[in-house]
């Protein structure tokens, strides 16, 4: 692949950094915060980065596995995060290609839709399950992860920038 003009070269994620950033941002969604509506989802923005800059090592079955424990934490209807994840890593892994050739900004809007989708798939499945429609904030929320995607980008990345053996005559 040809690379976007003044982009860097990045080293290969390790994958103990992978799954450990997955399961740190499990554990920011397990927290007891008192689960409001328009709280982001942690997790859904790391599942979506890993598989777009990653899409061999995390995939539709991590994302699934990832739902169904979240569905088992929140105690809500058994599936409904594990297929907004599916579909939303399905997504992400159809557009990763181009959605890299974006900035970190550009990539933030073209990911907004994904996020809205995915929260529009649970709260159709708490519905159908007989729950309460959620009121106009829950719009926030695929607002806020787009906006937590800049961070999380920089962040994550943040490893895989570093020169393999760093020299003064030669910086990478």
């Amino acid at each position: 692949m040809i690379m976007p003009r003044g982009q860097q070269l990045l080293l290969p994620a390790s994958p103990g950094f992978i799954w450990a950033s997955l399961l740190m941002a499990l554990m920011l969604n397990l927290l007891p915060l008192g689960r409001v509506v328009w709280m982001p989802d942690v997790l859904a923005v790391v599942l979506v980065f890993w598989s777009i800059h990653q899409p061999r090592r995390v995939g539709l079955g991590a994302a699934f596995v990832f739902g169904l424990t979240l569905d088992v934490h929140q105690a809500s209807l058994l599936g409904q995060h594990a297929l907004a994840y599916s579909v939303l890593i399905y997504f992400a892994i159809m557009l990763h290609r181009r959605i890299q050739w974006f900035s970190v900004l550009g990539q933030a809007v073209q990911l907004l839709p994904l996020f809205a989708a995915a929260h529009a798939i649970v709260a159709l499945l708490r519905l159908i399950g007989g729950g309460a429609l959620p009121g106009w904030q829950a719009l926030l929320a695929p607002l806020l992860e787009a906006l937590l995607w800049l961070p999380v980008s920089v962040l994550l990345l943040a490893p895989q920038r570093r020169a393999p053996n760093p020299d003064a005559n030669r910086p990478l």
